[in-house]
């Protein structure tokens, strides 16, 4: 047998091999799902992101739930008592008093903030140069600020010799006892609230303006629109997505509101403005033995009414795709 002979048998030899391994390779590739292969590299990317999240939120969020139907105690073992403390809180007029608190002070920043945020991003667009980076960067300096340190500049201001009594006092208004009325201590407190949040929503409004092309501001200029027909109809529809967004942060984060409420008035006066946050801090500290189990339930019942409130916020303003320009 000649060499050549002997070469021509080995490669009928492999052909079957080489076409076996292309079929288990295309096998191998077919039995993984479409979208798992063309986005491979984005699920790596997040991977670390989603254990993270798994080990530190999904994981303590399961206990919390488990853990909320002991009754738990510093200085005797635990004992399971079902559903009883949530029913302890659901019936605790107070915890409904709180999250009214959260509710109002919410609806009192949040859109007040949105419509300042909004004007101040407008303005913000208009200017050129040095002076809209100087102006940026003090809309956004509060953000950067305590809470605390806001917290008592604002108690200073509110005070009967303060910069507010002053002011009111050039309109005729004697001076008003802001943060131990029950009646403007919530507002005075608001104030502060969005003082804090205004550098973080103007400059995501502004952002989202500079992304609005200006072809559809010249056509209706040559429509004839003035200003206000272009913010109400170009602008804010434009806008949806990122007023969802801000509402929804917003809403969830102000409910909240922990440090404002606890320096300058500690919930008061007469649970004025005892946010839901205080409330849970509040009963965390009681004396009684099992505080930690009723504090629980009432966060996690808090974690609960702050997913309704998002739902009801996706409900009543739909996103809606983004439009290139």
């Amino acid at each position: 047998m000649t060499a050549a002979d002997t070469r021509a048998r080995v490669e009928t030899r492999r052909v079957p091999a080489d076409t076996r391994r292309r079929a288990a390779r295309r096998s191998t590739q077919t039995s993984a799902p479409h979208h798992l292969r063309a986005n491979r590299a984005a699920y790596l990317m997040i991977a670390p992101m989603v254990v993270l999240l798994a080990i530190f939120v999904i994981w303590p969020l399961f206990y919390s739930f488990y853990l909320s139907g002991f009754r738990v105690s510093f200085y005797q073992g635990r004992q399971w008592v079902g559903t009883k403390f949530y029913e302890y809180v659901l019936t605790d007029p107070r915890f409904w008093h709180a999250i009214k608190i959260g509710l109002l002070y919410a609806v009192m920043t949040v859109p007040t903030g949105l419509v300042i945020a909004l004007i101040l991003a407008m303005f913000i667009k208009t200017l050129k140069g040095a002076l809209a980076s100087f102006m940026k960067t003090i809309v956004y300096l509060p953000a950067v600020l305590s809470s605390v340190i806001a917290a008592v500049v604002f108690m200073f201001m509110y005070q009967d010799a303060g910069v507010v009594n002053w002011l009111v006092h050039l309109v005729g208004i004697g001076p008003v006892a802001w943060l131990n009325n029950p009646d403007t201590v919530l507002p005075a407190v608001a104030v502060p609230g969005v003082w804090i949040g205004l550098g973080v929503s103007t400059l995501v409004l502004l952002s989202a303006l500079l992304d609005i092309p200006d072809s559809y501001y010249e056509s209706a200029r040559l429509d004839g629109a003035n200003i206000f027909q272009q913010t109400r109809y170009i602008t804010i529809p434009m806008l949806r997505n990122v007023f969802l967004f801000l509402l929804v942060t917003g809403f969830t984060l102000t409910i909240q509101e922990f440090q404002l409420p606890l320096i300058m008035t500690n919930g008061g006066p007469v649970d004025a403005t005892n946010t839901p946050n205080l409330y849970i801090f509040n009963s965390f500290r009681d004396f009684t033995p099992y505080a930690t189990s009723f504090s629980l339930a009432a966060a996690l019942l808090l974690f609960l009414v702050l997913g309704a409130i998002s739902l009801v916020i996706f409900r009543l303003l739909r996103s809606e795709k983004a439009i290139d320009g």
